[in-house]
């Protein structure tokens, strides 16, 4: 039987935290501050969509209605991240301040999204999916 190198075990370590199957194995992966924010996040979102079911897509944490991508969340090396998809357009204005994409509203740990902003978002993307 052939004995598995460093490296190997380096490399099976890194591809196991780099696929996570979970809400919970991605955000244990992530830094304790960008943790907080996207537990705040997460739980906005499922009291948004209480129905939503919790998946990973696109090796981030998301969430599907009725099968149907709803939102996702995710962590990089400088910010954090929500993917509510295009209803941001929708909410131009109370996103100023933050640094928004086609589909993604990206934020510092340190200032997340409101709660009430999240709910609204979801909402309107629930909407939207219908």
């Amino acid at each position: 039987m052939k004995r598995k190198t460093t490296r190997t075990r380096r490399k099976a370590k890194l591809a196991k935290a780099n696929n996570p199957k979970t809400h919970g194995d991605y955000l244990v992966a992530v830094t304790e501050d960008k943790r907080a924010a996207l537990q705040k996040l997460r739980k906005a979102i499922k009291r948004a969509a209480p129905n939503a079911e919790e998946c990973i897509s696109y090796q981030v944490p998301a969430f599907r209605l009725n099968g149907k991508f709803l939102v996702a969340y995710g962590a990089a090396t400088n910010h954090c991240a929500f993917y509510p998809g295009t209803t941001i357009k929708a909410f131009k204005d109370d996103l100023k301040g933050y640094d928004t994409g086609k589909g993604t509203i990206r934020f510092s740990a340190d200032k997340p999204l409101s709660a009430a902003l999240v709910r609204k978002l979801v909402r309107l993307r629930i909407v939207e999916r219908g």
